[in-house]
């Protein structure tokens, strides 16, 4: 693992890394913020998973969680959302290819030979991570942000005696039945929708995966909603599994970061409850 940067901040450190990844077959670069702990302590940390187009940076720059992660003590891992180089397939829109991994692992040309972002976030990240840092791995949860909180929602309810709590901002909720999921599922991983289950949240709900709660927020002027976030989809698959969805819909907001900084603490404390 190779550091890229470090800096103090609120009294911990934020740090970004590269390494070689033998999931995807390229180099990965990823950020962790550790708050300020006391010698041999291991910590609770929260895994983010970031949206279209978005890399670690759009976070660990615009996501403002230091300040609530060293407050509560809680680690914070942003990874990248796709392999990305020369050598790797791309496409020319933003929904597809480098940027756009969806956190599957491709089995269609010219995908499958890197694009394999489920095994990387939920395996091979997760073990370099607790090798070189103060994790402790009882205590983990997963959030993310669009593509990423199609992601976050899908590894936790896939994983959840792994993952303690799940939440998401303005998430794909139905990835199978909206533009964005169909393209990129369909490309990645064929045309066979059964394929395709695994990796919706509301098709795993609707197959049995279960988590004790969620929390989702979302903005009611966000020009996704309508057409490919969804959530009323997600309150009903919650609604008749049991599970105990807290579904926000927040007003005035849009789609960015604005909007995920603002609730940002919010998410963490949800989750620090959850991980003591």
């Amino acid at each position: 693992m190779e550091t890229v940067s470090t800096a103090r901040a609120f009294g911990g450190v934020q740090g970004v890394y590269r390494h070689a990844s033998a999931a995807t077959g390229t180099d990965m670069t990823f950020s962790v913020f550790v708050p300020a702990h006391a010698a041999g302590a291991r910590l609770p940390v929260v895994w983010y998973l970031s949206g279209l187009t978005c890399s670690h940076a759009n976070v660990t720059d615009k996501g403002e969680y230091r300040r609530a992660c060293a407050e509560l003590g809680l680690i914070f891992v942003a990874p990248d959302t796709s392999p990305r180089g020369a050598s790797v397939a791309d496409d020319s829109a933003y929904d597809m290819g480098q940027g756009a991994g969806f956190y599957v692992d491709a089995t269609q040309a010219p995908w499958a030979p890197h694009f394999r972002m489920w095994r990387y976030v939920t395996e091979e990240l997760p073990a370099l991570v607790a090798e070189q840092f103060p994790v402790d791995p009882a205590r983990q949860a997963v959030t993310g942000h669009s593509m990423g909180g199609h992601g976050a929602l899908t590894i936790g309810l896939t994983y959840p005696q792994r993952y303690r709590s799940v939440s998401a901002f303005a998430p794909i909720v139905a990835p199978s039945l909206v533009p964005w999921g169909e393209k990129a599922l369909g490309g990645y991983l064929g045309p066979d929708r059964s394929a395709w289950r695994r990796h919706d949240a509301v098709a795993l709900i609707e197959d049995g995966a279960r988590v004790p709660a969620l929390l989702v927020d979302q903005g009611d002027a966000d020009p996704f909603l309508a057409e490919q976030l969804r959530p009323e989809l997600l309150k009903d698959a919650c609604a008749s599994a049991s599970i105990d969805l807290t579904l926000r819909l927040q007003p005035g907001y849009d789609h960015s970061y604005n909007f995920v900084s603002t609730f940002m603490a919010d998410h963490l404390a949800w989750h620090a409850e959850r991980l003591r």
